[in-house]
């Protein structure tokens, strides 16, 4: 039997699902030159190339606080009508030229405030620049599908007053929740009341554990809190000491067989220091002891990556198989923060057709 040629042509047909992207990690720098020189912000460099290349540079300090550091000048473009509407509709038309066909896409309300507008209406300006993408998106004939996760900063102080925003949009657009944000000092279990309060409303969230904090966060993320999915949960091995022979501890054991969807991010996790290689990144010995892996960008822009930069990865350097990649690609939409039947129209209608048409048409080796 001859094996399916897996290369970046290939890769690029096949349809994705990411769960777990930052709005405001993932801007155009060339738009951020351009609104930066409109509401004069000054940036390390006004060429779009340097300025990609800086943020790369400037992400890789192997540090989650200076990591997010850089979001300061994406940020600072991203407080007007205006520059929120652009920002938003070019989020989603460059998730479908990426083959993305179900996106999650979150971001902060409270740092969106400096231009005067409300809390309810940044989402509000934020979904229509999502449904003006979408729309463009379909009348292209690449069609994706984006939800809403919004967040709470778990340092600061506005992560329940969020969590009441995300109760009154969940019926426009707005999906889920989440807490972002330095991990280390600020435990999820800071913000139980506002955790409490989305489970009585049946608002599903994720919760940031297991990056820069180890498996404390993890359960209190899950056990405490009452995550549905994990936001990176790298650390979730040291629960596992020997992956090689596969033996879980309690905790590990929960995630796995409860299917408690890992929102993993290879690139990332290299950049902040939750992973050493991709070659080594725990997101390949997870996916064989079966736990729910999925495979994220986390911050487009901030990582120089996609997703079809982060399946290529896996390919080259971790000996991932198109298999694979269909795995982690329904995983996700398993764990969607969307209704059952349309998680099982995703992937019946859109995904596993997607493969089956990119294996039948790529050359054999």
């Amino acid at each position: 039997m001859t094996a399916t040629r897996v290369d970046a042509a290939l890769i690029r047909r096949l349809p994705k699902a990411v769960l777990h992207d930052h709005f405001d990690g993932g801007l155009r720098p060339a738009t951020v030159v351009e609104l930066a020189d409109a509401v004069g912000h000054t940036l390390p460099t006004t060429d779009p190339a340097e300025l990609a290349a800086w943020y790369y540079a400037a992400a890789n300090s192997g540090d989650l606080v200076r990591y997010i550091a850089t979001f300061e000048h994406t940020l600072a473009v991203m407080q007007t009508r205006e520059g929120l509407l652009r920002t938003a509709e070019e989020y989603v038309l460059d998730l479908a030229a990426d083959g993305v066909v179900y996106g999650e896409v979150r971001y902060a309300p409270e740092l969106m405030l400096n231009g005067g507008l409300t809390l309810p209406e940044v989402v509000e300006t934020v979904q229509e620049g999502l449904a003006a993408g979408m729309a463009k998106a379909a009348a292209a004939g690449t069609p994706v599908r984006v939800g809403t996760l919004l967040c709470g900063m778990r340092m600061f102080d506005r992560v329940r007053e969020t969590a009441d925003l995300a109760v009154a949009f969940r019926d426009a657009g707005v999906v889920g929740f989440d807490i972002a944000g330095a991990e280390d000092g600020f435990p999820p279990a800071d913000h139980l009341a506002a955790f409490e309060h989305l489970r009585r409303e049946n608002v599903p969230f994720t919760i940031h554990a297991g990056e820069a904090h180890g498996l404390p966060s993890i359960h209190q993320a899950l056990q405490v809190c009452g995550a549905q999915r994990i936001g990176h949960g790298v650390r979730i091995t040291d629960d596992i000491p020997d992956l090689a022979a596969g033996k879980l501890g309690r905790l590990a054991g929960w995630v796995r067989d409860r299917r408690i969807a890992l929102e993993m991010c290879p690139t990332s996790n290299l950049q902040t220091g939750a992973a050493t290689s991709i070659a080594e990144h725990p997101i390949t010995a997870l996916k064989d002891l079966g736990f729910r892996v999925t495979l994220n960008t986390d911050n487009r822009l901030v990582s120089g990556t996609t997703m079809t930069r982060e399946m290529s990865l896996l390919v080259e350097q971790a000996g991932w198989s198109v298999e694979d990649l269909c795995t982690v690609t329904v995983n996700a939409l398993k764990s969607a923060f969307l209704p059952f039947d349309e998680r099982n129209a995703l992937i019946r209608d859109v995904v596993l057709p997607g493969y089956e048409a990119a294996l039948c048409s790529s050359p054999r080796r």
